[in-house]
Parts: C-alpha cells; sequence; structure tokens
C-alpha cells in the first residue's frame, strides 16, 4: 500500500502483543510510501494472523503516520515565526496612511508689459493642489495620531486611513515645526495603540523594523508594509535643516522610502522607538533609499505630544534682555580685543534675565550651550537647536576685560 507519508512500516503480529516498527524511508528514495509487508513467521512466538488483525494493524499505521508528518509541518510553521514577526504583528494595528492635499502657491508668467516685476506684483498667485502622502501611528485610543509635521504642514485637506481602509478626516491639528513633529485628532475611540520604548536605551546593531506607508502602497493592501534593518547609529547632530533642527538622531539601515515618513521605527520587542524623518539618496535626482534613513528618538516625541495635548503649542519664545551685534575689526581695535569672534553686548535691559545672571555691558558673548557665536543669528541658531525654552538655563561664555567667565542665565518669557 503506498502513500505520501514518507515513512516505512512493518507490521507484524506476536503471540504476545502487536508491534509496528517505523523507520524514516532511504534519503535516496524519489518518492516518499508507506509499505504494509506481510511476513511469513520466522522464528517461534510469531504466528499468522487473521484479516481482522491485519486491518486493525493497518488502522494504527495510518493513525500513527500523519502525527509524524504534522509535527514535521509544525516545526516548520513555528520556526517562521521570530522576534521580528511577532513585532511587526504587534504594531500593525496602529499604524496609519496619511493622505495629504496642499495648496502650491505659484504666480502666473506673463509676457510684455506684465513680466515686469512691478507688475507682476499686482497680478493674484494662483494655488493648485499638490498630493502628498505619510504615515503615522495611534498613541492613544481616542483618535490621537503622530506623524511628521513636514507631511502635514500647509494642508487643505488630510486623510488619516487604519489598517482594514477605515477613514477619517482629521478634526485639529498642531504642530511643532522645528522638532517636526505633529499631533493630528480623528473622530474614533477604541483604537488600538502602539507601546512606546526607551530611545536612551538602544544597542548600534540590534534590529530595527520600519513600518508604514512607503510610496503609497498602503492603499494597495490596505495594510502597512515593512522592511527590517538595524540600529547604524546613534546621537546624529544635524543641526538646523531648512525650518527644523534634527539633533540626537537614530540612524538605521532599514528602507525608509517617501511616504515613510512619520511612520514608526520600531525594536524586536514591538516597541517604537523612533519617528521615521528623512533619508540620505544617492544624487538629487534619486529618492529612494540607499539604506542611511533617520528617526527622531521616541522620548523627544513623547515629551513633545504631552505638550501639545496639554496646551495645543509649543511655546519656544525666550526673553533674555540682551541688546548686541557682531565683533568686527573697528571694535575690535577700539576696545583693544583679541582676535576673537563673538557677539558684543552693547545693552542689558533692567531687571531682565541677563541682568540678574551679571550679564554687562561691553561683554562679548563667545559660546552659547558650547557652541561659537559670531552674531544674533548664531545665537538664535543655538537657542533653538538646543530646543530652549522659557525657564531652561542658558550656559554663556563671555570674555570680559581679558579672561573669560562663565554665566548662567535663565531664559526668561516673553511678555504678553
Amino acid at each position: 500500500m503506498r502513500g505520501r507519508l514518507g515513512y516505512e512500516a512493518t507490521v507484524a503480529i506476536s503471540s504476545h502483543t502487536n508491534l509496528l516498527m517505523l523507520r524514516e524511508p532511504h534519503a535516496s528514495r524519489a518518492s516518499c510510501f508507506v509499505s504494509l509487508m506481510l511476513r511469513e513467521p520466522q522464528h517461534a512466538g510469531i504466528r499468522q494472523f487473521s484479516i481482522l488483525s491485519y486491518l486493525k494493524s493497518l488502522a494504527l499505521a495510518v493513525a500513527i503516520l500523519p502525527l509524524g508528518a504534522l509535527s514535521a509541518q509544525d516545526e516548520i510553521g513555528s520556526s517562521r515565526e521570530n522576534a521580528i514577526t511577532r513585532a511587526i504583528r504587534r504594531v500593525s494595528p496602529a499604524v496609519a496612511s496619511i493622505n495629504v492635499i496642499k495648496l502650491q502657491k505659484s504666480r502666473l508668467r506673463m509676457r510684455g508689459i506684465f513680466d515686469d516685476p512691478y507688475f507682476s506684483n499686482l497680478i493674484p498667485p494662483v494655488y493648485r493642489r499638490v498630493e502628498s502622502l505619510g504615515s503615522g501611528l495611534v498613541v492613544s485610543s481616542d483618535g490621537y495620531v503622530v506623524t511628521n509635521s513636514h507631511v502635514v504642514e500647509n494642508a487643505a485637506e488630510i486623510i488619516v486611513t487604519l489598517p482594514g481602509g477605515h477613514q477619517y478626516d482629521v478634526e485639529e491639528i498642531f504642530t511643532d515645526p522645528l522638532t517636526d513633529i505633529a499631533l493630528l485628532k480623528i473622530p474614533a475611540t477604541g483604537l488600538p495603540t502602539v507601546r512606546f520604548g526607551n530611545s536612551d536605551d538602544l544597542i548600534i546593531g540590534e534590529w530595527a523594523i520600519a513600518i508604514g506607508n512607503p510610496l503609497g502602497l498602503f492603499d494597495v493592501s490596505l495594510q502597512p508594509t515593512a522592511t527590517a534593518g538595524i540600529i547604524s547609529g546613534l546621537h546624529m547632530d544635524f543641526g538646523h535643516q531648512e525650518s527644523r533642527v534634527y539633533q540626537d538622531m537614530i540612524q538605521t539601515d532599514a528602507s525608509i522610502n517617501p511616504g515613510n515618513s512619520g511612520g514608526p521605527l520600531i525594536n524586536a520587542r514591538g516597541e517604537v522607538i523612533g519617528i521615521n524623518a528623512f533619508i540620505f539618496t544617492e544624487n538629487e535626482y534619486s529618492a529612494g533609499s540607499i539604506g542611511i534613513g533617520f528617526a527622531i528618538p521616541i522620548n523627544l516625541v513623547k515629551e513633545i505630544v504631552q505638550e501639545l495635548r496639554t496646551t495645543g503649542r509649543i511655546d519656544r519664545s525666550i526673553y533674555t534682555g540682551i541688546l548686541g551685534g557682531p565683533v568686527d575689526r573697528f571694535i575690535r581695535r577700539e576696545l583693544n580685543l583679541p582676535n576673537i569672534s563673538g557677539y558684543l553686548v552693547t545693552g542689558v535691559s533692567k531687571g531682565s534675565p541677563a541682568d540678574k545672571a551679571g550679564v554687562k555691558e561691553l561683554d562679548v558673548v563667545l559660546e552659547v550651550n558650547g557652541k561659537n557665536i559670531s552674531n544674533k543669528a548664531d545665537f538664535k541658531r543655538a537657542v533653538e537647536e538646543d530646543l530652549v525654552k522659557a525657564g531652561d538655563i542658558l550656559n554663556l561664555t563671555i570674555w570680559r576685560k581679558g579672561r573669560r567667565i562663565k554665566v548662567e542665565l535663565k531664559a526668561g518669557r516673553v511678555a504678553g
């Protein structure tokens, strides 16, 4: 009798018991089969069995043999499950596709007299609708979704799609453009949510998985797609990038493409460790991944999101009370300064944070929080890159009367 179960069985009936002997088929056989071989008695104690005994033994063989085959299949199936598949399955229900329609401003090109800049400014601008896409993650069951600020900036319409195809219009938008984080509110409850990890506890070389809507593929299957790699680098500081500040970024070689922005970067435990933000590309004409992507650390995201939910905005306006300007060669000669660059203090408002900290007229600010300062723009940039808010401490290095001194200035709040 032949089958497909991959074993050979020999059945014999002894005077004391029924014996079922199984052995693996020879490895060189082209096909697997079951063979029930009826053997004549070879020695005392073995007798010829009846047809009833034969049928009982046959039923036993058929009942037992599939167990071995199924256990092998189960073993293969279980080996397909691993930390990565479990992490993806845990997070995917809380990952969203974000489709945005933006209004892009442009002006009509006119010939003749209207091509003159004066007349062209009299012609009202033209707005055209531009579609863009991104990803997001549900952070609370009552409909709060986190994404990148650059995904939704200048949006005329935002549609959030959850796995399975449920679509929602966004009711409220809260953004912090400086950190590139946005919080959206959709009219939904009882939603699955992500679990946050600790971005201060990452290891270079551990698994990293990017989940989201690359190139709009979420809309094809109504499910997010995933790519896997490792944590390639930590604490990557890029400073100002256009109007945003990217500091302490996480680098990964998990493939990140247009549309992944705002989606989660997760670890092998299924915890969100970052928000995918941008990638390096081969050149300006190629927008695809080359395995160098960066994510905003989740600890910063949690801090920003909490404040956005509580107050609706991030107030980064500060007051120092310092008036000043750059140090040029004329000022350097007049004040007998060494060959240094800095921000000359020309005035200090009475009772201001600078006044309370002991900053004086004709001081030269050389550094703010360890960053070199040459002018007011440098001062502002140093404050923004450290995400300084009212109440935070600014560590100033000042040149005064031939020596460097350290001053701690507590940033004040802008009145009104």
